[in-house]
């Protein structure tokens, strides 16, 4: 059952408050800097995104609520230092959103996702962006900043008109890796593999797939059936570094077959 608002508000001021006794009384929520809980927020994040992928919406819960934990905390450590506190948290990204939606709260039309996002990404330039790549974080793993890299330049314009000139795009890496690969030359191919993959996220977008989540629903597909054919050659009384490749493939059909 949903809660009130009122309700909602008395939960987030429990939060509030329950913060503000650790920060004063627990010794190591004492000891904690924006600096310590930097990796410790990254952790959770990731935690959060597997819940996702997981369909898990107990675990999301509960990752969420981590989460907000380390917002909360942050903004005590803010607090602390006279540099803002949860109140202009809230408050500065309330003002960002009614200022980058002028279609809700302002005279702009914006009908489609796409001349939202265009909007949204010259309304920055307008508020002291140099360039519309600003905004990607320098510290996101190359997948998602490559993906994050070619929204933000399809919203400055910048991009292809459909999915036929992508896959000629990838076809062009795949024979520019190979002629790398047969001239031997290791600082050319790893330029042509990185190319070969960069084309490889373009073409997700236009198929309106997310390479991180594409990618990471694999790992896991492998993870389950290489699991399975490690328990199976087990149960047979063998090892696995003793089998044949062909042996192996075996088990891995096998797993293959169960799901």
């Amino acid at each position: 059952m949903a809660h009130s608002r009122a309700e909602k508000m008395e939960a987030f001021g429990r939060l509030l408050d329950i913060m503000d006794d650790l920060r004063a009384q627990c010794p190591w929520d004492r000891k904690q800097t924006m600096e310590s809980l930097r990796h410790l927020t990254i952790e959770e994040t990731y935690e959060l995104g597997d819940a996702i992928l997981d369909n898990d919406l107990p675990e999301v819960k509960k990752e969420l609520g981590d989460l907000l934990l380390h917002m909360v905390f942050y903004a005590k450590i803010g607090e602390e230092k006279e540099a803002f506190d949860v109140g202009d948290v809230l408050h500065g990204i309330c003002e960002k959103l009614i200022h980058r939606h002028p279609h809700i709260y302002g005279d702009v039309e914006a009908n489609d996702e796409e001349t939202v996002k265009a909007n949204w990404e010259k309304l920055k330039l307008k508020e002291g962006k140099k360039s519309v790549l600003e905004g990607v974080p320098r510290s996101l793993p190359a997948m998602v900043k490559a993906t994050r890299i070619q929204e933000k330049a399809r919203g400055a314009g910048f991009d292809w008109d459909d999915a036929s000139q992508v896959w000629q795009k990838l076809r062009e890496e795949v024979v520019e890796l190979e002629a790398e690969l047969a001239a031997a030359d290791t600082q050319k191919i790893e330029a042509e593999f990185g190319d070969l993959l960069f084309s490889i996220i373009n073409l997700s977008r236009f198929l309106k797939v997310d390479p991180e989540s594409a990618l990471e629903r694999t790992n896991k597909k492998f993870i389950q059936r290489f699991q399975y054919m490690e328990e199976k050659v087990k149960e047979a009384g063998l090892q696995l570094e003793d089998l044949s490749l062909e042996e192996m493939d075996r088990y891995w059909e096998a797993a293959k077959g169960l799901e």
